[in-house]
């Protein structure tokens, strides 16, 4: 049964996109301004983005924030995929409630709060503020979103599928490797999307964690904006919405592929 779209829904609809993605498109367009005023349109003109890659500030804060958010991406993944797998499989053992409060207390704790406490336990170690302080702070509060996404998946996992293969001698680690992994792929990738996007995004943990060796772009951006905004920070953050668009699509578009083939070859086992 079809519902026609209503004046109030699609007003609604225009009023809502518009609010959410309006501000975006006007970054973009001033972001190719002639003028050096933000707010007056003088031309169309590139100039901006040719002093933004002469900007060296801005170039190794993009570099370091780029490096933070591969590294505990990378590593929150692993880790948050394990920790699905434990709460998932492992239903009963010492300490498991306060294992899963543990893992999901980032995605309920305010950030000013969790970047104060690695600040502090920082400071009790004795640890040198700086790259890597930022990176097992990015790697703490996004393994959770990453554990969240692979248990859901996890979940309507067929365990049938690995007890065939280790009927059939498989070891439980290349059962992993060869059986598991390859079916919750998907929301592994997905976690590690995550966590890459949380990690570029962050400004508040980053402030609390970071030293002077190491600057993100997200602190660069908000140090020059309160200072006033310049069309350099137009031309950085829309190369962002290009990169963040870009990976989208690609992600969209493998995955439709990957049902695709799918699909051609169920039809082609029934056949």
């Amino acid at each position: 049964m079809r519902h026609r779209l209503s004046g109030f829904n699609l007003v609604s609809l225009v009023l809502g996109f518009g609010f959410l993605y309006l501000p975006i498109v006007i970054l973009v367009i001033f972001s190719f301004n002639a003028s050096p005023l933000v707010t007056v349109w003088s031309g169309f003109s590139t100039r901006w983005y040719t002093q933004l890659f002469q900007n060296q500030g801005l170039l190794d804060a993009a570099w370091v924030t780029l490096r933070v958010g591969l590294i505990s991406a990378t590593m929150a993944t692993i880790l948050g995929t394990f920790a699905a797998i434990a709460l998932t499989r492992y239903t009963r053992f010492r300490g498991r409630v306060l294992f899963t409060g543990m893992v999901y207390a980032p995605l309920v704790m305010p950030e000013v709060i969790t970047g104060l406490s690695l600040l502090l336990l920082f400071v009790a170690v004795d640890f040198d503020r700086g790259f890597w302080t930022v990176t097992l702070a990015h790697i703490t509060f996004s393994m959770c979103f990453v554990a969240v996404v692979v248990q859901s998946k996890l979940l309507s996992f067929d365990r049938s599928l690995e007890e065939a293969a280790m009927d059939l001698g498989a070891t439980p680690a290349k059962t992993f490797f060869a059986v598991t992994l390859p079916v919750i792929w998907p929301a592994v990738a997905a976690g590690w999307l995550l966590a890459f996007t949380l990690s570029l995004d962050d400004l508040v943990v980053a402030s609390f964690t970071t030293g002077p060796s190491a600057t993100t772009l997200p602190m660069k951006i908000y140090s020059q904006v309160r200072l006033g905004v310049t069309p350099e920070i137009n031309a950085v953050c829309t190369i962002l919405i290009a990169i963040v668009t870009a990976g989208v699509l690609t992600a969209t578009l493998l995955n439709k592929r990957r049902q695709v083939r799918r699909e051609r070859e169920g039809q082609a086992a029934f056949a």
